[in-house]
């Protein structure tokens, strides 16, 4: 990524606090154990260059929300808004492909727990759970993550919110997309064709599903 797009990037995720926002002690992490065999204990070592890491070494300091053997909430150090908050494995995986399905739900599986709190400590109604995959969407840090960013009405927090959307033309190239996804799915799982849930059998081709 160049500098000028770098910067666009990290400016985006800039936005002050209320002034009166009473942040919780600040404090380091402690890196809880884990059961043997499990995907934390087999992820990658910390990295020493990562923030996140050294969060969860206890080297850097963080706002901590909340803490268990497999993840951690953190407040972003750059809000959007109020109370934006980060669930982050303690465990090293770059990217979102990168991370083992199970961590991922253990990362998932707080989210209603964590968003709850955050929503009646800031007043708040509703909030976007949000992940930045790769340098093109916006990911700063290279350390997995889940973004909880609580919302008000008429907030205008996303320019994009005020975009009209355009309808998905139901065309042959729609049909063409939805063949190519499924065929990097099945080039993945060779099983998941099969499944007694898939709407769409091997060899059918794409189909408008209507539920």
């Amino acid at each position: 990524m160049d500098a000028r797009r770098r910067l666009a990037v990290i400016s985006a995720h800039i936005c002050s606090t209320g002034s009166g926002f009473h942040q919780p002690r600040l404090q380091p992490v402690s890196v809880s154990g884990s059961s043997s065999g499990s995907d934390a204990d087999q992820g990658k070592s910390l990295n020493g260059a990562c923030v996140f890491c050294r969060i969860i070494r206890g080297e850097s300091p963080a706002f901590k929300l909340y803490e268990d053997d497999a993840c951690l909430c953190i407040l972003d150090s750059n809000p959007l808004s109020r109370g934006h908050s980060l669930i982050i494995p303690k465990s090293h995986f770059s990217s979102l492909d990168a991370t083992p399905p199970s961590v991922i739900a253990a990362m998932c599986s707080k989210v209603p727990l964590i968003s709850s709190a955050i929503v009646k400590a800031t007043g708040s109604d509703s909030f976007n759970l949000l992940v930045n995959n790769g340098a093109a969407a916006g990911q700063v840090i290279f350390h997995t993550h889940i973004h909880i960013i609580p919302r008000k009405e008429q907030d205008c927090l996303w320019a994009s919110e005020s975009l009209r959307r355009q309808s998905l033309k139901l065309d042959q190239e729609a049909s063409r997309l939805a063949d190519l996804v499924r065929e990097q799915l099945s080039s993945v799982s060779p099983s998941s064709s099969s499944s007694p849930n898939s709407e769409v059998s091997e060899g059918e081709g794409s189909s408008l599903s209507r539920s």
